[in-house]
């Protein structure tokens, strides 16, 4: 399986979305290389920045869950480093 470093960029407008947001998160923990959130009192958003190493499908996946959220918007940037690894067979 070949990964690719990626970062997700997050716009929250609606705070509702949070809970679930942070639970699609956790799901992907294994894959998140970092997280940064920062809360824009001011304007009532909060905008969070995932770097993250997992497979096209993965990072896809995950992306276009995000953006089906209430209020949630998002954008995807990939680097082109891909990392190709071995997969385990039983």
């Amino acid at each position: 399986m070949d990964t690719r470093v990626a970062v997700i960029s997050i716009i929250v407008e609606d705070s509702d979305s949070i809970e679930t947001l942070n639970q699609l998160l956790y799901d992907a923990r294994d894959h998140i290389i970092g997280r940064m959130g920062i809360p824009y009192r001011e304007k009532g958003i909060s905008i969070i920045s995932i770097a993250i190493d997992a497979s096209q499908d993965i990072i896809s996946a995950l992306s276009g869950k995000i953006g089906r959220l209430k209020g949630v918007s998002t954008k995807t940037a990939y680097s082109n480093v891909i990392t190709h690894t071995e997969e385990k067979h039983d």
